[in-house]
């Protein structure tokens, strides 16, 4: 689990001292609040100028990293765009991976406008603009629409744990199932009905949020958002930070068997198996292992057309027909043709003949009748599954011609 704080509302203290608190309290990282205060415009700021480059180094000898930089204009803002931009060319510089954008309110065609502004630069330079689900936003379905809408690697979300929970009336369950995978940092700050609090104190169900990153394997940063004016007395930033540390870290790692998964060579992703290695196992036991390890991970997300499914839904497709072939007479040993174009449905097809233990006859899309009529005969086929047809093939009339019985036949 990888902990960082925000520098929000912390005016009182350099950069040389949130970087000594977050070493000594064991933090991975420190994000970064506003691009217009004193680090960036004071001449003696740690990110000015010449500086930066020695900040950076500082931040590499001390093992911390720069999570996320905050935007702090509301993307209804004239001023968003280009304070946005420039938060994108801070982030290059600095190898920021996260660039957080908010609004209290705005409509789906302002965002989407926005977005599109913005997005291509963040793309060119390798950072990831996280919408933070807060404001118009705290509704993650709405917002997961957003994001797919633009099918970006370079768009996820920020969970405010805090604004799901206690404005949007989200349960964590609901959320990470909304969002999955896009989550790509978490806020955190607890509430206990009457004010903010110390983490644990409130009514924030942090461990059921956690529960709920471990799900997806969230291998991200989780960070603590404590402004020292919500708390009359409570504004010692060693109490508060050492609190917070010590409260989460009985949650262990959010990302599940850790030791069972392997990174890549970048460190940007993870493997169930290592590289290279001969796997002993089915179709359908991949298919079990990766819905174990990522249940609400992207297993596809079709762009032309209206198929998106985590490992867990996919599956549920898969057994769903595996039911129907199975109905039909389809057997271990049974041979199922499928003739079909890269759809959905061919990829269902395929896992679920594959579970059955029964064999696959893929057909060429361009086959014309007698070419599907030999293929079918020699392969045994004993069901077909085809769509209409594809270009000038009509796979409906062929089979037709082939089998002049179904005219006859009953539907099912």
């Amino acid at each position: 689990m990888k902990l960082s704080f925000s520098t929000k509302g912390w005016h009182n203290k350099s950069f040389e001292e949130f970087c000594n608190i977050a070493k000594e309290l064991k933090f991975g990282g420190i994000e970064l609040h506003n691009i217009n205060g004193e680090l960036f415009k004071n001449k003696d700021g740690a990110f000015h100028g010449y500086a930066a480059a020695a900040t950076v180094r500082r931040l590499y000898e001390m093992k911390l990293e720069l999570p996320c930089i905050d935007v702090i204009s509301d993307i209804s803002e004239n001023t968003a765009i280009a304070e946005t931009e420039s938060c994108i060319k801070i982030a290059k510089d600095l190898h920021i991976p996260n660039i957080r954008i908010k609004s209290a309110e705005c409509d789906n065609d302002t965002a989407k406008k926005f977005i599109t502004a913005v997005l291509p630069k963040a793309e060119k330079a390798g950072v990831t603009l996280v919408i933070e689900t807060s404001g118009a936003f705290c509704d993650t379905a709405a917002l997961r629409e957003l994001l797919d809408s633009f099918a970006s690697d370079n768009l996820a979300a920020l969970w405010d744990m805090y604004s799901t929970f206690f404005n949007a009336g989200e349960q964590p369950e609901e959320t990470i199932k909304n969002l999955g995978a896009y989550v790509k940092q978490v806020h955190i700050k607890d509430f206990d009905g009457e004010g903010f609090c110390l983490i644990g104190e409130g009514k924030l169900p942090v461990g059921d949020m956690m529960s709920a990153l471990r799900s997806v394997n969230y291998d991200g940063f989780i960070s603590l958002e404590w402004d020292p004016a919500w708390c009359e007395g409570l504004d010692d930033s060693e109490i508060i930070f050492s609190h917070f540390v010590n409260f989460i870290s009985q949650f262990g790692d959010t990302s599940k068997a850790e030791s069972a998964l392997y990174y890549n060579r970048a460190r940007t992703g993870k493997y169930v198996w290592k590289k290279n290695l001969l796997i002993d196992e089915t179709f359908s036991q991949v298919l079990d292992r990766m819905v174990e390890e990522f249940p609400d991970q992207y297993a596809f997300k079709y762009t032309t057309l209206d198929y998106t499914r985590t490992y867990s839904e996919f599956r549920d497709d898969v057994d769903e027909f595996c039911r129907s072939l199975i109905a039909l007479g389809v057997k271990a040993g049974s041979h199922v043709a499928v003739w079909a174009t890269n759809i959905p449905q061919w990829y269902i097809a395929f896992w679920a003949v594959t579970k059955i233990g029964a064999v696959l006859v893929s057909m060429n899309t361009a086959y014309k009748i007698h070419e599907a009529e030999y293929l079918l005969k020699q392969s045994d086929t004993h069901t077909l599954i085809m769509i209409d047809g594809y270009r000038d093939s009509n796979y409906s009339e062929t089979m037709a011609e082939l089998c002049p019985e179904l005219e006859s036949k009953k539907a099912g």
